[in-house]
Order: structure tokens, then C-alpha cells, then sequence
């Protein structure tokens, strides 16, 4: 075969590669934008009503052992719910992070000095994924014999947080922490929602997680 002939070939070849790859990123790009916009929509809607319990997700810790600005502004959601009589019981999810104490300690802490009775509060101490959140806090409520909880995270958190708790068994109606700095400013709340629409992307068992039963 002449070498005109398989240059022309081989660009010929490279063409079709190259246009296959920008259509494949192209599908990709609009699949994340699409997602984003879902799981941003979601997430700004407050689904809270009467439940067993509140289940608050965790969120950093700062190295002076203060809850940081989106765990502050999940506790004060929670608090807020626990207030209006929506639940009994305030459940803080969340291990040890980069600094302790844990998560869901500090949380508890916080809800406690808002005026929540330390009765009415729970802590699961082990989970660092929202995976963990929702199989350790799972545990917890189905040893008190409780099923449903109003779920309390971030905005962006909430549609996949919503799927771990569906497929643990555990009926949740989610409530976002509007006022958390992750949501206030848009170029963190593009960032997290962007981040979480991968994040389902990488995850596509979850969006089989159907509502259990009541």
C-alpha cells in the first residue's frame, strides 16, 4: 500500500477519533450539567415533616475543635425542626475527622448549648462517608425501633444522602441547611453541586434506591 495512501488512512482515522472523543465529552458535559441542575433543585426544597427522628450529617471540625460553617448551619436547622415538634429525637452523625473532636460531638455540643436537652440527643461516632452516615446511623435507629427521620444536610448533600438512607431500609424526608456558606455563595454552591452530580455519576446503583415503604 502506498505511504500516501495510509497517511491519508491514518488522518482519516484520527479525525474519527478525535470527533468520537468530542461527542463523548460533549454527552458527558451536558449528562453533569443536567444532573447538577437536579440535584441543585432538590436540594432546595424543604421536605421536613412529623418524624420519628432528625438526623443531622456531619461536617468539618476546625483545628480549635469549633463545628465549622456548614456543620454550624446543619445544627441549627436541626435545632429549628426540633423546635417546631417535628421529632423527639436529634441523631448527630459523623467520626472523627482532620481534627477532633468528632463531628457528631460537636454537633451535639452546639444543639445542646441552642437549647436542645441532652436527652433528646443521639451521636453515631464512626462514619466518614455519607455511605457510613447512612448504614452506622441506620443501626442506630433501628435498634430504638425507629424507621423514618427528617434528614438534615447541606442543599447539594441531599439527593444522594436521600438514596444511602432509602437503601438502608430508612424512609427520610430531607430538610437543607439553606443558610450554610456552601449554599450562600454561589461559587461554593456551583462547586458542591458539581461535585455531587460526579459523585452520582460514579454511583449509578444509587438512583435504584426506591422509597421504602411507610
Amino acid at each position: 500500500m502506498p505511504a500516501s495512501t495510509t497517511a491519508a488512512r491514518g488522518r482519516r482515522l484520527l479525525v474519527a477519533g478525535v470527533r468520537a472523543a468530542v461527542l463523548v465529552l460533549g454527552a458527558l458535559t451536558l449528562g453533569v450539567l443536567g444532573l447538577a441542575f437536579a440535584v441543585d433543585r432538590f436540594g432546595q426544597k424543604d421536605r421536613a415533616r412529623r418524624a420519628q427522628a432528625i438526623v443531622v450529617l456531619g461536617a468539618r471540625v476546625l483545628e480549635s475543635g469549633a463545628p465549622s460553617g456548614a456543620l454550624q448551619a446543619r445544627v441549627e436547622q436541626a435545632v429549628a425542626l426540633y423546635r417546631q415538634g417535628l421529632a423527639p429525637l436529634v441523631l448527630f452523625s459523623g467520626g472523627v475527622g482532620r481534627y477532633p473532636p468528632a463531628e457528631s460531638l460537636a454537633a451535639r455540643d452546639l444543639a445542646v448549648s441552642l437549647g436542645v436537652p441532652p436527652g433528646a440527643c443521639a451521636v453515631e461516632l464512626e462514619s466518614h462517608s455519607t455511605a457510613e452516615n447512612a448504614a452506622f446511623t441506620a443501626r442506630l435507629l433501628r435498634s430504638r425501633g425507629l424507621s423514618e427521620a427528617i434528614l438534615v444536610s447541606d442543599p447539594y448533600h441531599l439527593l444522594r444522602a436521600r438514596q444511602y438512607f432509602w437503601r438502608q431500609g430508612i424512609r427520610v424526608f430531607t430538610s437543607p441547611a439553606l443558610l450554610s456558606e456552601r449554599n450562600l455563595s454561589l461559587a461554593e454552591r456551583c462547586y458542591w453541586t458539581a461535585r455531587e452530580a460526579f459523585a452520582l455519576l460514579l454511583h449509578p446503583t444509587l438512583w435504584f434506591a426506591g422509597e421504602p415503604a411507610p
